[in-house]
């Protein structure tokens, strides 16, 4: 297997890792080798000090298009997807879409902090329409970013939403002319990757472990980590940085 040919591509730029699903002839369909890929893109991205920010994004027509049918009928469940939709990183990761995010696509893409799509991008959970349901936290995570009557039309009809919509629901962050998501993502973790390390960290923490809690627990969660922040000598070079009016030198520490 040559690198052109490998699954999942993985580039990095500065404090960006760039992660391409790299199916184009499955539309980037779901099998183990990708699921295996993606899972060690993600382990990576958090092992790794110099970098801050993952963009994921597919070759060729399609952001994702679920899993591998002939391939799940051949080796059964495809390995390595399930920890990487319910572990997700600790750090951030941005979702680029063109064409088509659709059933486990969709929930890789949700397993992202933010997506970007071309203006013709379709996103979509249509499990239901083939006697399953969406089991890669799908659900759990469409029904925390849209209103419960989108989520709950696209879970039971199985249609997908085209990319403007799903904009206005709030589901996708940023749109862009069709093929230009990449480039609007990558453009977007490069502004994530000039801040705190550890601030990026803690505030993608906090607002993904506390949704759900009480005002006195949220407190309770935050306090620790607060601490952490304040006695970093990221926080000083902040500080200093602000001060001298130059750009932070970040370590991460």
């Amino acid at each position: 297997m040559t690198p052109e040919t490998e699954p999942v591509l993985t580039e990095q730029r500065d404090g960006v890792l760039l992660v391409t699903l790299n199916r184009p002839d499955a539309l980037n369909a779901v099998n183990s080798a990708l699921g295996e890929g993606l899972l060690a893109a993600a382990r990576r991205l958090d092992a790794d000090d110099s970098l801050a920010v993952a963009v994921l994004t597919g070759a060729g027509r399609a952001f994702c298009s679920g899993m591998d049918l002939k391939a799940f009928a051949a080796e059964g469940e495809p390995r390595g997807i399930e920890e990487f939709v319910h572990r997700g990183t600790a750090k951030p990761m941005i979702a680029a879409i063109e064409g088509y995010a659709v059933a486990a696509g969709l929930e890789i893409a949700l397993t992202c902090d933010l997506m970007v799509a071309g203006e013709g991008a379709r996103l979509g959970l249509p499990e239901a329409r083939v006697g399953l349901f969406a089991g890669g936290g799908g659900l759990l995570r469409l029904g925390r970013r849209v209103p419960y009557s989108v989520a709950m039309t696209m879970a039971l009809t199985g249609e997908p939403i085209s990319a403007p919509e799903a904009a206005r629901y709030g589901l996708v962050s940023q749109l862009a002319p069709d093929g230009a998501a990449l480039p609007a993502a990558l453009a977007l973790a490069g502004r994530i990757a000039a801040s705190s390390p550890l601030g990026v960290r803690y505030s993608k923490q906090l607002l993904r472990e506390t949704q759900g809690r009480t005002e006195s627990e949220f407190w309770a969660y935050q306090r620790p980590l607060l601490r952490q922040v304040l006695d970093s000598a990221d926080a000083r070079e902040g500080a200093v940085a602000f001060a001298e009016r130059r750009p932070p030198r970040w370590t991460g520490r």
